[in-house]
């Protein structure tokens, strides 16, 4: 399915949401979150949706910020968005930031009272990549990311949102995305996903701070 694909699907399943819930964004790490399906095998009494969308840069989620997130009236927004900007050397981290802090801005003047939480990035493992993926992976560093989350940790404090690291269940001891959770090196696995779901509920299911 192609992007504008999923986001004429996600136009449709926007009419049938409640109000008020929690809502994903982002691109395909953000997408290929299971959360929906954890929750419901977990039998958890929550409501979460995922809207991320594979291959999204930073400037397409803010020409499509309405469906992603408006749309849905969210009271709380997890968001992962500008991995696919770190893969692109023409991208600097800074042109990164400023579309990501124009995605907030808008968000936060249509939805006032909304609680954000910011994602840090999820490592990579070069060493563990498929030979198609290094090219990417040799820019799209665990250095780059580094300065990526700090840069991010930054554009929470100047938002009053919450910057959040879930990532230590996902790294071996050098800090690297685990082996056997990845499938070619950056995107993670079920399993993965699986590994860091109760950290992400903690936040999911925490009181309300934003009053």
């Amino acid at each position: 399915m192609t992007k504008e694909e999923k986001i004429v699907r996600y136009r449709k399943l926007n009419q049938k949401v409640v109000p008020g819930e929690i809502v994903c964004a982002g691109s395909s790490l953000m997408e290929m979150f299971p959360v929906e399906k954890f929750i419901d095998e977990d039998h958890l009494d929550i409501t979460v949706y995922n809207r991320g969308i594979g291959g999204f840069i930073t400037d397409e989620l803010l020409e499509n910020v309405d469906v992603c997130i408006l749309d849905l009236k969210p009271s709380r927004l997890f968001i992962n968005i500008g991995t696919n900007d770190l893969s692109d050397p023409a991208i600097s981290i800074d042109r990164m930031i400023a579309n990501y802090d124009r995605i907030l801005a808008i968000v936060e003047e249509k939805l006032p009272d909304i609680e954000i939480y910011m994602m840090a990035y999820y490592p990579i493992n070069y060493e563990a990549a498929a030979e198609e993926m290094k090219p990417c992976l040799r820019v799209r560093t665990n250095g780059k990311i580094a300065m990526a989350n700090k840069a991010v940790q930054e554009l929470a404090e100047r938002h009053h949102a919450k910057y959040i690291d879930i990532n230590d269940p996902l790294k071996d001891r050098d800090g690297n995305l685990k082996a056997e959770y990845t499938i070619e090196g950056m995107h993670i696995k079920e399993e993965g996903y699986r590994a860091i779901f109760d950290l992400f509920m903690g936040y999911a299911k925490e009181p309300r701070w934003n009053v």
